[in-house]
């Protein structure tokens, strides 16, 4: 069948989403970027806060109307809204033929091959234990492929009280160490220069299968595979952070310094009330160290406006937080109330526009600050790894990351003038002539240049 394919949510659902491509691809089944061409849809869907959850539904819905129609076949849904909600979507939008939650999607090809065969009718449902490890297996790109995502752990077991991922995903559990370099080594085969590691909580890493942190040991062996140039580490929690960690990205070349630190208040009251590890002061020491021990380090951040009970002093207090350490990159979230968490009965929650409104005056502060450093980057010469041409209506003008910008949720840097033709996965220098807000705007100065900032 012609399969119309849609991924939902986070950079970990993405590898699930290129794991089912290649299970579908292996099968025998084309991929369709056409959804009236499609016979068959597959919905990777997202259920983290309100919005994702809303966007899933509403994108399961509008395939549901192509099926009534007549258009399309089969409608399969996967992920983490199909694993919480999965009696609900059967019940509520019954154009649905196929329900696998977050363990049993390596079952979505037997799925289509027997909706083709007519094997299947009716519902079918499939929920496998949640703490086994996810799939794993050849990978379809979808990120244009000069970088990746790694995922190298799923579950949580931090259990903050206003997140339903450990409800949903189980138990921490760390993929082995020798199945993630032989995916990296695929993954570098196939042209990946920059590698990201992932999972809900990247610090953590080994610490279920090899009795202790063993996230250095595995970023020595990704930095040996020949190609990878770039490695970068998202979602490091704060308490996490040790000697060995911050060793290690002083000395691993290819390790970038930057790093992914959620701290999500400044204010010790609502940090107890959400269950975090750490307090105020200890987040303002270990960035401090950070910021000491790396001076070029970037730092990204996330914070929850309008927490439950979160009176104009504890947000005070997160801004003050937010002057104090001038976070390099930083993303707001209003809080989302999400039924079976523990902070979704909490008596004090608060309104939608307050929550809002405080998340505005967050961003308008930190834009301040992203903006200044943004200016005073002017002068610097950084390597950059080529995205691209901007556009064809502006051939002249290519996109590019430094080691400050993760894709898809940073800046970019947009080189102008090149003085030859630029390689999509190739790394420049370049020297930093101007800014365009959150952007930088430069002009190549080296050849190629194959070493990591």
């Amino acid at each position: 069948m012609k399969v119309f394919f849609v991924s939902l949510g986070c950079d970990k659902a993405r590898v699930d989403s290129e794991v089912m491509l290649g299970l579908i691809s292996s099968r025998g089944h084309s991929i369709t970027d056409d959804e009236e061409q499609a016979e068959a849809a597959v919905v990777n869907t997202c259920c983290f806060i309100g919005d994702a959850k809303q966007e899933s539904i509403d994108t399961l819905l509008e395939l549901a109307e192509l099926k009534n129609a007549g258009s399309l076949k089969a409608l399969i849904v996967t992920g983490c809204l199909a694993e919480r909600y999965r009696e609900e979507i059967i019940k509520e939008i019954p154009e649905v033929d196929a329900v696998l939650g977050i363990t049993a999607m390596d079952q979505v090809a037997e799925i289509l091959d027997g909706l083709e065969n007519g094997e299947i009718s009716g519902h079918k449902l499939i929920i496998k234990d949640k703490d086994i490890l996810p799939i794993t297996g050849k990978r379809i790109q979808t990120t244009g492929g000069a970088f990746n995502y790694l995922r190298i752990a799923e579950g949580c077991d931090k259990n903050c009280t206003y997140c339903i991922l450990p409800m949903v995903k189980g138990h921490y559990r760390s993929l082995p160490m020798e199945a993630l370099i032989k995916e990296a080594l695929q993954l570098a085969e196939e042209g990946v220069r920059e590698l990201i590691l992932v999972a809900q909580e990247t610090t953590c890493y080994g610490v279920d299968l090899y009795g202790k942190k063993a996230l250095p040991e595995l970023v020595k062996k990704l930095a040996g595979i020949e190609g990878i140039r770039w490695i970068r580490l998202m979602y490091c929690y704060p308490e996490e952070i040790d000697d060995d960690l911050i060793d290690l990205m002083k000395s691993e070349e290819k390790l970038l310094h930057y790093l992914d630190i959620p701290v999500q208040s400044g204010s010790d009251r609502i940090l107890r009330r959400m269950g975090r590890r750490t307090d105020r002061s200890q987040i303002i020491e270990i960035i401090e160290r950070l910021k000491r021990e790396i001076p070029d380090i970037c730092i990204r951040t996330t914070l929850i406006t309008g927490f439950p009970g979160e009176s104009a002093a504890d947000h005070r207090e997160t801004e003050d937080l937010v002057r104090t350490l001038e976070f390099d990159r930083l993303g707001v979230f209003t809080y989302s109330q999400e039924e079976g968490t523990p902070a979704a009965d909490f008596p004090d929650q608060i309104g939608e526009p307050l929550k809002k409104r405080r998340r505005t005056r967050i961003m308008k502060l930190q834009q301040e600050i992203a903006f200044k450093a943004a200016q005073n980057m002017k002068g610097r010469t950084l390597t950059a790894m080529v995205e691209g041409r901007v556009a064809d209506s502006f051939p002249e003008v290519y996109v590019a990351r430094t080691y400050k910008d993760a894709p898809d949720t940073d800046g970019y840097l947009f080189i102008e003038d090149a003085p030859y033709e630029l390689m999509t996965g190739s790394f420049v220098r370049v020297l930093v002539t101007g800014a365009e807000g959150y952007d930088l705007t430069g002009k190549v100065v080296e050849e190629d240049y194959e070493s990591a900032e």
